[in-house]
């Protein structure tokens, strides 16, 4: 466990999980398959099962040669996660899914299927094991950084997702998942090269990766200011979801300690060159915590500090505080989240309140844990 303050940019050294499938773009792909003695061109095949079809038994891949479909499947599509429970609510529409690791490290991700005039499914998920970045709001946080995830464990929880959809798993019939929001357990930021790849397996059309929208992916950071400039020259044309918390540095040093590396005005300057860069409207990220961050006071200061960098870069989401085990804070009362939300938007600022859904499963935001019992 972390002391109160400590960040963990860098987590101990570990062994790395076996190579897959989407660790590689399409050369790295071929030239794998090619070092096992086949045609290149099976990569794509394989490729194809794996990002658009969602297979998991070799058998079924019926355009490869049945001696090689084991061997192909077994060297480039390892078992990365294995689910160890799944929790539903919402009447089986909200699902949180605890995956165990190739080494016994356990990650959540949390599935969401919408109806209505805006059908859509969800999933958010895990980027490291654990996270290093210490928020005492979080349990996530308070746990601290195991390790970090590769971009192949990253897309396994999205296809995952597909299988469940395809396998009626989640009511409502057939669907896809049409958002993926880096979310879940980690500091996206702090695992870079590997979130990129990942989000590159997602977007990319078959036989390269599934073929998300891009404006379906959301990477959050806590504000890693000099990451935020990296993402936006990667030019992989997702939204940028900044969690910020408190608009004044003394109360975001003790709420989210990376603040005592970049500072509430780098990380917004930060914010705002992502958008100059990708055109790509910014979400910030506000946990209102009761008489802790919610003044109206705040809310009028953070309004002023976006309104100065421009109109119409910048969308906020205040989220009521979700309880976690322990923890001292609670979500605001009704009416003083009514008052900070008409106080920013007085200020011409477009707010729209988080949905709390899969709190009462630990499976809303900063409630993620890993609990096994």
């Amino acid at each position: 466990m972390p002391e109160p303050g400590e960040l963990t940019l860098e987590p101990a050294r570990r062994g790395k999980p076996p190579r897959h499938l989407a660790d590689l773009d399409v050369d790295g792909r071929r030239k794998a398959v090619a070092e096992l003695g086949e045609k290149p061109f099976r990569a794509d095949q394989l490729s194809r099962h794996y990002f658009t079809r969602y297979v998991r038994d070799p058998h079924e891949m019926t355009d490869l040669p049945a001696a090689v479909r084991e061997s192909l499947a077994g060297s480039l599509l390892p078992t990365l996660v294995t689910p160890v429970r799944h929790v539903e609510t919402d009447n089986g529409t909200t699902r949180k899914t605890l995956w165990r690791l190739y080494d016994g490290a356990l990650v959540e991700s949390v599935l969401m299927r919408y109806e209505g005039t805006r059908p859509r499914v969800t999933l958010c998920v895990s980027s490291q094991a654990g996270c290093g970045m210490n928020c005492p709001f979080c349990a996530t946080g308070q746990q601290g950084l195991t390790r970090n995830m590769s971009a192949a464990e990253i897309v396994e929880q999205v296809v995952a997702a597909e299988r469940m959809l395809d396998d009626g798993e989640v009511p409502g019939g057939p669907g896809r998942v049409s958002n993926v929001v880096f979310m879940g357990m980690g500091e996206p930021l702090a695992n870079y090269r590997p979130v990129v790849e990942a989000v590159r397996r997602l977007t990319e059309a078959a036989p390269s990766g599934m073929g998300i929208s891009r404006r379906g992916v959301t990477v959050s950071t806590v504000g890693l200011a000099p990451a935020i400039d990296k993402l936006a020259a990667a030019d992989l044309g997702v939204t940028l979801a900044l969690s910020l918390h408190a608009p004044d540095d003394e109360l975001r040093d003790e709420l989210v300690p990376v603040n005592t590396r970049w500072k509430v005005d780098e990380a917004l300057d930060a914010a705002r060159r992502y958008f100059d860069s990708t055109g790509r409207r910014v979400s910030i990220e506000y946990a209102l915590i009761r008489d802790i961050n919610d003044q109206a006071w705040r809310a009028d200061r953070l309004g002023r500090m976006l309104d100065a960098r421009g109109r119409g870069w910048v969308h906020v989401n205040p989220i009521p505080l979700n309880p976690t085990p322990g923890s001292k804070w609670t979500a605001s009362r009704p009416e003083v989240e009514a008052e900070f939300v008409s106080t920013l938007q007085a200020r011409g600022i477009p707010v729209t309140v988080r949905d709390t859904r899969g709190s009462d499963i630990d499976g809303a935001c900063g409630q993620l844990a890993t609990v096994t019992d």
